[in-house]
C-alpha cells in the first residue's frame, strides 16, 4: 500500500549504496579529500564509512585483541578510519555472497558486517575475499548531510566494488572522480553548482 509521495520521495532520494567524494572545499578537516561509502540513509539521517583514510592499526592487531590466529595472509594490511563516530567498533565492507551474523545488503554487490564471526572467518583464511576493515563511522543527525550537499560539501556517485576492493586505499578518492570525468584539482575550493 502507498499512501503517499513522501515514502517515494526519500526511497528515491537515499543515498544509500552511493559513494560521497569530499569536495575540495570541505570545510571540514576531518574529512578533506576522503570518500565514504553509504550504508544507510534515512530521514532519521544516514550512516557512512570512510574509505580512505589508515589508522595506526593493523589487522594482525585486531585479530590479537580479539585472540584470533592470523592465517590470513591479510596481517599487514592497515585498518581504515571510518569515521569519528565509535572508533572503537569495527565494520567490515565485503563483497555479497557471504553472510554473518550482522549482515546487512547494503547494495546488490556491496554488504557491511559488524559482528565478531566475519573476522574469524578472516583470521582463519575463509573469506570474504573482497574486504575492507574499517574503525569507526561517520554519521549525519536528520537533515544534515543534505544541508551539506546544498553548501556542495560532498559530491555523490556510484558506488563500486572494483573502487572499494581492488584499488588502493591511497587512490580512491581520485580514482572514483576520475572514472565520471571529474577533474578535482580543477574543482579547486570554491564552491558553485557545476
Amino acid at each position: 500500500m502507498h499512501n503517499s509521495n513522501i515514502d517515494s520521495d526519500l526511497t528515491h532520494g537515499s543515498l544509500r549504496g552511493q559513494f560521497l567524494l569530499a569536495m575540495p572545499g570541505m570545510q571540514d578537516s576531518r574529512f578533506k579529500q576522503t570518500i565514504a561509502f553509504m550504508v544507510e540513509h534515512t530521514g532519521e539521517g544516514a550512516m557512512g564509512i570512510v574509505i580512505n583514510t589508515p589508522s595506526k592499526v593493523h589487522w594482525k592487531e585486531v585479530f590479537a585483541q580479539l585472540s584470533l590466529n592470523d592465517a590470513s595472509l591479510r596481517g599487514d594490511e592497515t585498518v581504515l578510519l571510518g569515521g569519528p563516530m565509535s572508533p572503537e567498533q569495527g565494520f567490515v565492507l565485503h563483497g555479497a555472497g557471504m553472510k554473518f551474523d550482522s549482515t546487512i545488503e547494503v547494495s546488490d554487490d556491496i554488504s557491511l558486517t559488524a559482528s565478531k564471526d566475519i573476522l574469524e572467518s578472516l583470521a582463519a583464511g575463509r573469506g570474504p575475499d573482497d574486504v575492507l576493515l574499517a574503525l569507526g563511522y561517520a554519521g549525519w543527525g536528520p537533515g544534515q548531510l543534505e544541508e551539506e550537499l546544498v553548501d556542495n560539501a560532498w559530491l555523490t556517485l556510484p558506488a563500486e566494488p572494483e573502487i572499494l576492493f581492488a584499488t588502493p586505499w591511497q587512490k580512491r578518492w581520485h580514482t572514483a572522480a576520475a572514472r565520471h570525468g571529474i577533474d578535482l584539482a580543477g574543482i579547486g575550493s570554491q564552491s558553485g553548482h557545476a
